[in-house]
């Protein structure tokens, strides 16, 4: 007799808890997410008719400020354009090739510490190309790298990424890229 008021009893908590469950997802609902081509790792939530995403898997610096309660998100719009010599590209062949970098950085409206450019293979093995601190933050400025030669040796698309830090000690973020087509 004591058995079957056990499992009377697990009966009825599984399906209180299973109910419970149900009524959690209702307010809940996991989504995929794409941002620019891509599937963000963590995906969202749908809440109340609203879509919430992890705010670092958005394309800008992300600042945590637990004694304000703030996140801080710094995303300035950047333009980069790619010289060989005077004259602008986008895809190349194969081989070696002498080129340099100008990016234009506008409504920065945050402090930040440096700024880099770097080129990363098909592969994703990254190559910086130049660092620079930035002595006086502006809403606006433009950074152009030295003369910088790559080897392209594989087909395929190569990602100019410009990344900026935002202390001395945090890490390099990338805000922005340009994309270069590798052919035959």
């Amino acid at each position: 007799m004591k058995w079957k008021k056990l499992m009377a009893c697990t009966l009825v908590l599984s399906l209180m808890g299973g109910s419970s469950l149900l009524f959690a997802d209702s307010f809940k609902e996991h989504v995929r997410v794409w941002m620019n081509g891509q599937e963000l790792k963590d995906g969202g939530y749908l809440i109340e008719g609203k879509t919430y995403i992890p705010v670092r898997d958005i394309n800008g610096a992300v600042h945590w400020d637990k004694d304000s309660g703030k996140v801080i998100i710094i995303q300035p719009n950047v333009h980069i354009f790619l010289f060989k010599g005077n004259t602008v590209f986008g895809n190349v062949n194969r081989g070696k090739l002498k080129f340099n970098v100008f990016s234009q950085i506008d409504t920065l409206n945050d402090n930040i510490h440096s700024v880099k450019v770097a080129i990363s293979d098909p592969a994703g093995k990254v190559t910086d190309i130049q660092t620079q601190e930035v002595k006086n933050s502006k809403d606006n400025f433009w950074f152009r790298t030295d003369d910088f030669t790559y080897d392209f040796n594989t087909v395929g698309k190569y990602s100019v990424g410009f990344y900026i830090k935002t202390s001395a000690e945090s890490s390099f973020v990338k805000v922005a890229e340009k994309v270069i087509t590798v052919l035959n």
